[in-house]
């Protein structure tokens, strides 16, 4: 009820202003109406006639009320009207003054467009400014006493010199303003610093000095219409105002430092003898969703949020997931797709360790941390993001004979065995033999599946020169998939120029056909065909971590916990669920599809109504629609729709990787995967066989058993 009185008090304004300054335009059509003169310049200051803003104003809010969720109408309206503004301001620039313009005031368009950016900026930056201070208790204490120091010490040095007549009343009271402001900023930028004299005396003398630069040196000849120069001769008129405003800095910096001392004192006093202990806030699962959430907890913590946040996972990496085909064809550097979560978080604990059970009841987590044996973690508020594991359906075979994609060791154990085949194959004179070593065949025609073909395809064609004795024509590569065409999310014009692409390239597809059985030599597949191979990759099937379907709660398909829109488990207080292990329902009652970008807003969307119900707030509904499906089909193609808007070829290719180097956490990251890219494109791929994490399965007599351990919440692609 409070956001929409505030919103629709906006738009008032908003409607207010135009209606201003509408009167303005017809009062003032002679040109000598003062009443119009007045409201022409009441409008809002700045554009032709009081409309520009009010109008680009509107225009934010209303491109605000159509977002959804709804957050931030008159930022919107801010950012909005000040991109306007500055594409109008190159236009209008060379206008100037109009000679006829009888106005008070002469009109200049370049300028008052300047004024209005200015005005925008400030505002908005105003608004977030006290946004932040409202939620940051400590940072606004130390805002306030910086702007009390600085009408303190305002006063004494502004006294000065207008004693010596350097300044008159006016000059004196926006300098007494003035120097508010700039303890307000020392208070902001260096309190939390300022816990020696001499760091307080010099924090003060720098942003006085920057004051200085910024005010005298730069914005002063913008506003008369000059070049900042920054120069000598330029300087040297305002030195004794450098004098000044370095003086009144460090004396602001001291009276800081003597307030937040006494400040400390004074709550150090008035502490109680006991504090209670903040609540404990516990995160299963190291994947998007849930270092997401930890993320979001992290910068409520910053603003002033008491809680003790603890991150469990057994894994010490976040995985990103959507470039694994990338590892596995020997594109992409194993570590280069995965970022420590440590250096991911500030205020919240990681634990490494493995999730055994959880007690409901008692409010406690089972840990097993390794050597330190089994630790018991309470928590008031727990959060279940622990995804998905790969789920063969009890089919002979699968689970002794073929390799998941869910992990680095998955993508690691499955570029070796394709590349040992290779080698095998290389020496292997029984033609039967080479046929199986030289299949490969991957179960699920989704993302992962069609993504991991496409990969291995140019892999093993891309090395295949290496080995002399193995013929171009000799590799076989089989996708099997149960529906009627493969990426079924996309539209059906996308996924027809998908399996063309790959058709022409020489990869088979038993499309409406199902794996029935696989043995260490041959998968057999549910129309009864045979295909001698032994590499089979499976992608066909997911389903809830155990974890998930051991909750005391209401479970959908394959043990997914259902949630409300609020992301509550339902029937178990203070636990929550995103990601993949949990049934989610989206705004249109279907529910949220296992993908990374929408587990990175639950993330978020929990986060932010865990800190609601310990602040005693009312928690929002997750609310998101997909921004786009992006899939790679291999040799520099692939298929895009965002938006509504399709494409496909190198143009998608190069979309695809523009927006998930984008994504991928950290400018490290980013950086060695551009550079593993770029050593893709000039040369061939490593076939160097590398060691890779023994599997907890069986092995079978040609090949590793991929291990089952749960992937990330969050899906494999955006």
């Amino acid at each position: 009820m409070k956001e929409r009185i505030l919103r629709w008090s906006g738009y008032g304004a908003g409607g207010a202003l135009i209606i201003t300054g509408l009167t303005g335009l017809l009062l003032d059509a002679g040109r000598t109406d003062p009443l119009g003169w007045a409201l022409w310049f009441g409008g809002l200051i700045v554009a032709h006639d009081a409309l520009l803003v009010p109008l680009v104003l509107l225009a934010g809010a209303v491109a605000a009320s159509l977002r959804e969720p709804l957050r931030s109408p008159a930022r919107t309206a801010l950012i909005t009207g000040g991109v306007l503004c500055l594409v109008a301001l190159p236009m209008v620039w060379g206008i100037g003054r109009r000679a006829d313009n009888p106005s008070l005031l002469p009109l200049n368009y370049g300028l008052n467009l300047l004024v209005v950016l200015a005005v925008i900026v400030l505002v908005a930056a105003f608004a977030m400014i006290v946004i932040r201070l409202r939620s940051r208790p400590q940072a606004r204490t130390r805002v306030l006493l910086g702007a009390a120091a600085g009408l303190a010490g305002g006063l004494v040095v502004d006294s000065l010199m207008a004693y010596q007549g350097m300044v008159d009343a006016a000059g004196w009271a926006s300098a007494v303003v003035h120097a508010v402001i700039l303890g307000a900023v020392l208070g902001a930028v260096a309190g939390q610093r300022a816990r020696d004299l001499a760091t307080a005396f010099s924090s003060g003398v720098l942003v006085g000095l920057f004051d200085w630069m910024v005010w005298h040196l730069t914005l002063r000849p913008l506003l008369d219409g000059e070049i900042p120069t920054w120069t000598i001769t330029s300087a040297g008129p305002y030195f004794r105002l450098l004098v000044g405003d370095v003086l009144l800095g460090g004396i602001i910096g001291v009276l800081l430092y003597g307030a937040l001392t006494a400040h400390r004192l004074r709550a150090a006093r008035s502490a109680p003898a006991a504090v209670a202990p903040p609540p404990r806030v516990v995160i299963v699962g190291g994947g998007f969703g849930g270092v997401s959430t930890a993320q979001r907890l992290d910068r409520h913590a910053a603003r002033g949020l008491r809680a003790e946040v603890t991150l469990i996972s057994d894994t010490n990496a976040l995985l990103f997931t959507p470039m694994l085909a990338g590892v596995a064809s020997s594109a992409l550097e194993p570590r280069h797709v995965s970022a420590p979560v440590r250096a991911a978080l500030s205020h919240t604990a990681f634990l490494h360790g493995h999730v055994d059970s959880i007690d409901t009841a008692r409010r406690v987590v089972h840990v097993t941390t390794g050597e330190q044996g089994m630790a018991a973690v309470p928590y008031e508020h727990l959060v279940l993001a622990v995804g998905s594991v790969s789920h063969y359906f009890d089919l002979p075979g699968l689970a002794e004979h073929a390799f998941a994609l869910k992990t680095i060791g998955d993508a690691t154990r499955l570029r070796n065995h394709v590349l040992g085949a290779l080698e095998r194959a290389d020496l292997e004179s029984d033609l039967a033999r080479r046929a199986e070593l030289l299949t490969v065949v991957v179960a699920g025609g989704g993302f992962a599946g069609t993504e991991l073909i496409a990969e291995l395809f140019d892999l093993v064609h891309g090395v295949l020169h290496q080995y002399p004795n193995v013929r171009d024509s000799e590799p076989r590569f089989v996708l099997v998939h149960a529906g009627e065409r493969i990426l079924p999310e996309l539209s059906a014009e996308l996924g027809a120029y998908a399996l063309e692409k790959l058709r022409r390239r020489g990869i088979e597809f038993r499309l409406k056909t199902r794996v029935a059985e696989a043995s260490p030599g041959a998968v057999r597949l549910s129309d009864g065909e045979t295909i001698p191979t032994r590499t089979l990759a499976w992608t066909a099937g997911n389903r809830p971590h155990p974890l998930a379907g051991a909750l005391p709660a209401e479970h959908g398909s394959g043990g997914s916990v259902v949630v409300d829109p609020f992301l509550r488990v339902a029937g178990i207080d203070g636990v929550w669920a995103i990601g993949d292990c949990a049934r989610i329902p989206c705004p249109d009652g279907r529910p949220c599809p296992p993908t990374a970008q929408h587990a990175l807003r639950e993330g978020r969307t929990v986060a932010n109504n865990i800190a609601a119900a310990l602040t005693g707030r009312s928690p929002v509904r997750f609310r998101f629609r997909g921004l786009g499906i992006l899939v790679a089909l291999g040799h520099r193609t692939a298929v895009a729709e965002i938006g509504g808007h399709r494409l496909s070829g190198l143009l998608a290719w190069l979309l695809w990787r523009a927006i998930y180097l984008a994504k991928l956490p950290g400018g490290e990251r980013k950086a060695r995967v551009l550079a593993d890219w770029s050593i893709d494109l000039a040369f061939p791929r490593d076939i160097a066989l590398t060691p890779s994490p023994p599997s907890p399965g069986a092995r079978s007599a040609d090949g590793p058993v991929s291990d089952q351990t749960p992937a990330p919440s969050g899906g494999d692609h955006e």
